[in-house]
């Protein structure tokens, strides 16, 4: 039964009925419905933006999230792994190769320096998850700048090997006549008795005694600088160049087997022992020359003689005899 509302009539003393118009009725079922409206549209709104009503758009990309999460932690796993390998190659570089080659390490300041200057990350700030993304790319960025560095350092050791290969194989270290050629060892480098003054002088080299003819062997790799007579004493001598400050001489020589600017190799023939020059008897005056200065050849023989015989031929060559040049 629908609910009559009446008001006072005061001038008539006497309750009346209210009568609404109908275009009022309309206008408050008007005004209640568009509320309705508003209302359920601000709480959907509200909905849409708590943590407890989730579309499926909202569901997926929570997911998505999650995913790479996920994703995330996983590459910095592996990041941690990539670290500890590239610290053992840093720690063999700077210890083993570049003390082996001589060369100056590199400084952990220098292998894992940042990048300063300009933000590289203010594009990555202000998400939910910024911190985790920025440190990840600063791990990549600077594990990318060691390796780049670590890669330079490889080249730079690949090129002192090189280096190192071609400076064992220019060093003379070969007897420059073989030990069963030998007639004895004739006389060392140092203080010696003069074969044609008898004065004690310094010699600068090492006598190999051997028959003429007998094989002369290159005791390093390099380039014939010289193959003549044109030098006081020698008769037909050879030196031969071998870079690294090394410099070989072989003296009083029957004949050549190269010539001037030929490249050669250590046990290559080179020429023959003879008695050219100022000689006493047929022999082969060997000289080694470091940066310009004389040195003892005896010091330069362990390319192709035991211990047993090297202690022979040192015990040979320091005795003070008489030099056959």
């Amino acid at each position: 039964m629908k609910k009559v509302k009446y008001y006072f009539d005061s001038e008539n003393l006497a309750y009346r009925k209210i009568v609404t118009k109908k275009r009022k009725r309309f206008g408050y079922i008007a005004l209640f419905l568009l509320s309705t409206a508003v209302f359920g549209i601000l709480s959907f709104i509200v909905l849409l933006n708590t943590p407890f009503f989730e579309t499926p758009k909202d569901r997926l990309q929570a997911r998505e999230i999650e995913n790479l999460k996920i994703r995330y932690a996983i590459l910095n796993t592996k990041m941690s792994e990539i670290e500890d390998v590239l610290e053992n190659i840093e720690d063999r570089d700077n210890n083993l190769y570049r003390t082996y080659f001589n060369t100056s390490v590199i400084p952990d300041e220098q292998r894992k320096a940042g990048f300063g200057g300009v933000n590289r990350y203010k594009d990555l700030e202000g998400f939910n998850n910024s911190e985790l993304v920025i440190n990840t790319s600063k791990r990549v960025d600077v594990l990318s700048k060691q390796a780049a560095i670590q890669s330079r350092s490889l080249d730079e050791i690949v090129k002192l090997a090189k280096a190192k290969e071609k400076l064992l194989a220019a060093i003379p270290a070969i007897q420059p006549v073989k030990n069963e050629n030998l007639r004895q060892m004739a006389s060392g480098f140092g203080y010696r008795s003069d074969p044609f003054t008898k004065v004690r002088k310094f010699h600068a080299g090492m006598d190999f005694s051997a028959k003429t003819g007998t094989p002369i062997y290159a005791t390093g790799d390099g380039v014939v600088d010289r193959a003549d007579s044109n030098a006081s004493g020698y008769g037909n001598h050879i030196v031969i160049r071998h870079g690294f400050g090394y410099e070989t001489l072989y003296a009083h020589l029957s004949k050549y087997n190269i010539k001037k600017g030929q490249k050669v190799k250590r046990g290559d023939l080179i020429g023959f022992v003879g008695s050219t020059g100022r000689s006493e008897a047929p022999h082969l005056h060997y000289e080694v020359h470091k940066n310009g200065e004389v040195v003892n050849p005896l010091n330069y023989y362990y390319g192709n003689i035991s211990a047993a015989e090297f202690a022979v031929i040192s015990k040979l060559a320091s005795q003070e005899n008489q030099s056959l040049d």
